[in-house]
């Protein structure tokens, strides 16, 4: 009898513990309502706009689902402490549904001085691991020492010299004709603190400086489904002594690595796919890195068995995922 009590106070208690679901619509939700229900209905009831309302009112063990509005969320968030964290049994989820968490900003037309021949120049926010977008995807970069090389740019082409972005134009146009957006946000999703997190099935693009960090003291933590691509510095980056798992992924088009790891960190890349098309597909720093069973060694990635190197033909675009 005590022990049909005690399972059924297990029962209980597991039942309560799952936690709430939190409907997120970046285009018919308001921050005004409950994020009660996906649908609108009577009173406050109904999503909610933002992501980073749905993790101020999150409890503990909590399921976030946005709506695939096809436009992207323009946000950076951050999930950080108890409230923001699951359990074993019930994990805090986001849900991504194929959305887009996007940190660009378009470059000001009036933010653009001549340089000299074709070449502009612009000041962005943030000093370094910047990206250049064009009409949506990643510009060619080229690296330079110094101004003394903006030569070397040919049209369409940028660098990222003493903190300013050198963008070359085609004869007879200037920088404001183009669809120019820049990496205008710090970080995607910053991980602080927390257990028992997923985030499945969501695109992360176009931030300063990481698509997703997990920063430090994260344990438990699954990145499911996830595309990071286009962001300054890297797709993912682990650190302090966390805890992840990347699984069915697709990292490419980053600044400086796909996957970043330092401190005592461990990372665990399961069936995922790491693109050398910009940059190496791992760095470490003291962390450790598996891949598919194989501990990436400090040999260059492509010695390893953990990446994918593209060659494009020189006419291939600048950037070969797709958008």
């Amino acid at each position: 009898m005590r022990f049909l009590a005690f399972a059924l106070t297990l029962i209980l208690l597991a039942s309560t513990a799952r936690g709430a679901e939190i409907y997120v619509d970046n285009v018919r939700g308001d921050d005004r309502n409950r994020g009660n229900a996906a649908e609108f209905s009577e009173g406050e009831n109904g999503p909610i706009a933002s992501i980073t309302k749905a993790l101020r009112i999150a409890r503990k063990g909590d399921q976030i689902i946005l709506s695939n509005t096809g436009v992207p969320y323009q946000e950076s968030i951050t999930l950080q402490g108890g409230n923001n964290s699951g359990w074993e049994f019930a994990p805090l989820i986001i849900e991504g549904n194929g959305a887009i968490l996007d940190g660009r900003a378009p470059v000001p037309v009036d933010g653009w001085k001549h340089v000299q021949g074709d070449v502009h120049c612009f000041a962005p926010t943030y000093k370094s691991y910047q990206q250049l977008y064009l009409d949506d995807r990643p510009a060619k970069r080229v690296t330079i020492e110094d101004m003394s090389q903006l030569d070397k740019l040919q049209p369409l082409e940028w660098c990222l010299t003493d903190g300013m972005i050198f963008f070359r134009t085609e004869k007879d146009r200037g920088p404001g004709s183009y669809r120019l957006t820049f990496t205008a946000r710090r970080t995607g999703i910053t991980l602080y603190e927390v257990r028992n997190v997923k985030i499945l099935d969501l695109t992360v693009q176009g931030f300063q400086l990481d698509g997703i960090n997990v920063h430090s003291n994260c344990y438990d933590i699954e990145l499911g489904g996830i595309t990071s691509r286009g962001n300054g510095r890297s797709g993912v980056s682990v650190g302090g002594a966390s805890r992840a798992t990347l699984n069915k992924s697709l990292l490419g088009d980053n600044g400086a690595a796909q996957l970043r790891g330092e401190g005592f960190s461990k990372t665990i890349v399961i069936d995922s796919t790491l693109l050398e098309n910009t940059a190496p597909a791992t760095s470490r720093q003291d962390a450790k890195i598996t891949i598919d069973g194989q501990e990436v060694s400090d040999a260059p990635a492509a010695e390893t068995a953990q990446a994918i190197r593209l060659l494009p033909r020189p006419d291939a675009p600048a950037s070969p995922l797709q958008r």
